[in-house]
């Protein structure tokens, strides 16, 4: 589904670790010359902790992390700037709580299988998720529904041609 293109957007970029959500949020919002949010920053050091010690987080520790990524959002759609915010936004209630702060907002949802995953988890460094939660991601993850607006798109491509497709979606170019 096409976003509407009356204002710059607000995007969210969705997925399980590994996806390659903050590479693709990134090079969108360079594209659409729109600011750019990791919801990971966002988090609590609590749960920076927790994550690095190999525990998933739970609903009451995604609460206040998930409003203020939607306040956020919703900021920039009230300003007029638009945003792309890479979130991990699993489950569809998470993209609800984002929602209910910005209505407008256009979920990219990254898929990649188990295995892509595992790889890009190897190869990366300096972040506080460590490879043991992919499968517990994987478990709560929730695809995109037929009434949400956004997309699913494969993450296994690299992630300029993820990021074309998603401006194509966006911007009809």
């Amino acid at each position: 589904m096409a976003h509407p293109r009356s204002r710059p957007p607000c995007v969210v970029v969705t997925g399980v670790s590994g996806a390659g959500k903050s590479t693709v949020a990134r090079e969108l919002a360079d594209r659409l010359g729109v600011p750019f949010a990791e919801a990971d920053d966002f988090h609590s050091p609590g749960s920076v902790r927790k994550m690095s010690a190999g525990t998933p987080l739970d609903d009451q520790d995604r609460g206040p992390w998930l409003e203020s990524v939607g306040r956020w959002l919703g900021d920039r759609h009230t300003d007029g700037t638009g945003g792309v915010a890479a979130c991990s936004a699993l489950r569809r209630r998470y993209r609800d709580t984002l929602r209910s702060a910005c209505p407008a907002v256009f979920f990219l949802q990254l898929t990649a299988d188990r295995e892509t995953l595992r790889q890009r988890l190897r190869g990366r460094s300096g972040h506080f998720m460590p490879e043991t939660l992919l499968d517990s991601q994987l478990a709560t993850f929730e695809p995109l529904g037929p009434d949400e607006q956004g997309v699913s798109l494969d993450a296994a491509p690299d992630p300029g041609a993820v990021v074309r497709t998603a401006m194509r979606l966006l911007t009809g170019s």
